[in-house]
């Protein structure tokens, strides 16, 4: 049985405790913490929980029964929270995104590998199976080389969205949908078509002066072959679409799932071909659908690696690839400058203090609420 203990009990903090009741054969939530117990207090009594509640995450370390560890307090408090679980032993689960720095995420990757215990960042729409299907049809290379990509994470947040104590501040929340939304997008763009070798991006804030962070960001991602990719973020897109399109020499694949192939005629123009388009299309239908999606997958994922039974499919070493992706689209759209990857320790936006300094402030946080009366999630990304 393993012990679950999770830490920020905030709207996030939902889909962790619904996840881990899915396999309560297996583990069990045997505390909860957060600087508002009655929070806390209010989770116990809603999913029936035989859980302790803390205000002190360091006191509830203490415990010796506890193998693992949920964090879902705000970004800027990742990094120390993590450390300080895998120093008292615990497995972390920690909530994207991984940390406020490229220098937070190195410190948490070393506390996982000097106390041997997992380290897994949340990325819960690689649990998806348009996801995990999209990935294995890419695995194939039917498509030839992918020589462009976009993805769209398309989001809309409302004016008091950033009202929250800790949101809309490069401080606490570490930046805007860049960070906080596209994250997934961004996450799952690097795992299906690995790093690109340098980064051009532009940021703005175009609808929420009450917050210093961007509502909006656009980059331009190229690779060594001359391939190239273009990534928006955005929380003032009404709908909320969003989108992966992988382009290869071949044919065209996405998320939602269509295809497209093509061949050349003898003058150069497109003529379908229907033969690639059906094997690309008999791979897709028939892989099997994974047991679980969401969150639930992915802690179904992290216990079987508590449980010695397979590797996490995120690491700490892939959480922070995604944040040097991010970093890199801020380092150069508040310094003007394309910029190379990988990004080095002595990169101005390396540490948080770097981040703090150099980048761009758009607005002042206007107003601060310690709480909404109303917290909850009515959104989510559609890939089918």
């Amino acid at each position: 049985m393993v012990n679950v203990a999770i830490v920020g009990v905030g709207a996030i903090s939902s889909a962790h405790i619904k996840g881990y009741q899915e396999f309560q054969g297996n583990c069990n939530i045997v505390a909860l913490c957060d600087i508002y117990p009655e929070k806390a207090k209010k989770s116990v009594k809603e999913y029936n929980l035989a859980a302790e509640v803390y205000d002190d995450y360091k006191e509830m370390l203490k415990r010796d029964d506890i193998d693992l560890v949920s964090v879902c307090t705000p970004p800027y408090t990742h990094a120390q929270i993590s450390v300080d679980c895998l120093d008292a032993g615990k497995h972390v689960l920690v909530e994207k995104p991984m940390a406020s720095s490229l220098e937070e995420c190195d410190a948490m990757n070393e506390a996982a590998t000097r106390n041997n215990k997992i380290l897994s960042v949340v990325a819960q729409n690689r649990f998806t199976n348009p996801m995990m299907k999209l990935k294995n049809v890419l695995n194939t290379k039917l498509m030839g080389a992918i020589v462009h990509t976009q993805v769209d994470s398309y989001w809309w947040r409302g004016y008091s969205y950033y009202d929250l104590w800790w949101r809309g501040t490069w401080e606490k929340e570490g930046g805007g949908c860049t960070l906080n939304h596209a994250v997934h997008h961004i996450d799952i763009f690097k795992w299906m078509n690995g790093m690109p070798s340098e980064v051009t991006a532009v940021t703005s804030n175009a609808s929420h002066d009450n917050a210093e962070v961007e509502d909006i960001s656009v980059a331009i991602c190229r690779y060594d072959t001359g391939a190239l990719a273009q990534i928006t973020s955005s929380v003032i897109h009404h709908g909320e679409e969003q989108q992966l399109i992988f382009q290869g020499k071949n044919a065209r694949v996405s998320a939602p799932w269509k295809l497209k192939a093509s061949k050349s005629l003898e003058n150069g123009f497109p003529e379908e071909d229907k033969e690639l388009e059906e094997k690309i299309q008999k791979i897709y239908d028939e892989q099997q659908s994974i047991p679980y999606e969401g969150h639930t997958g992915q802690i179904h994922d992290v216990l079987l690696a508590v449980n010695g039974e397979n590797e996490v499919l995120i690491d700490g070493f892939q959480g922070r690839e995604t944040l040097e992706l991010i970093t890199a689209i801020y380092q150069s759209a508040s310094l003007g400058q394309t910029i190379k990857l990988p990004l080095e320790k002595d990169a101005p936006f390396y540490t948080r203090d770097g981040v703090l300094k150099n980048t761009t402030y758009f607005f002042e946080k206007k107003n601060t609420v310690e709480n909404f009366l109303d917290n909850k999630i009515t959104t989510g990304g559609n890939y089918e």
